[in-house]
């Protein structure tokens, strides 16, 4: 079974949560670093895309702390979050390596037969 394709903020929570665990503000800064400031969560979107992570068993609460008489909790991916990115991750090289080699093709005036270029090939 193929894995399902990851939604942009999906894949950018797991990222900030592969090297280590953070707890949500954490999250939300390395999200906007990650996206080079394209993408900000907002609170209620974070905490139920985490809701919902948690559930599908690609995170886990890696710590609980009263911080200023406040529960925080912190995330980290478990091994299926981390197969999950690894595998969404692969998906995308091979979309950028093919990327490449099309437009490495196009510009150096030579194509693979077959692979789209030619009479009646349909180009942007």
């Amino acid at each position: 079974m193929t894995p399902r394709q990851l939604q942009e903020p999906t894949r950018l929570l797991l990222t900030a949560l592969a090297d280590a665990p953070r707890h949500g503000y954490a999250i939300m800064q390395e999200v906007l670093a990650i996206s080079n400031g394209q993408v900000s969560l907002r609170t209620g979107t974070l905490y139920t895309a985490l809701d919902r992570l948690l559930q599908q068993g690609l995170v886990r609460v890696h710590a609980e702390e009263v911080v200023g008489g406040r529960m925080r909790r912190s995330y980290a991916l478990t091994q299926e979050g981390r197969d999950a990115l690894a595998a969404e991750t692969e998906r995308l090289s091979r979309t950028v390596r093919e990327a490449e080699r099309r437009l490495a093709a196009r510009a150096s005036g030579t194509a693979a037969p077959g692979r789209g270029f030619g009479p009646g090939a349909v180009t942007a």
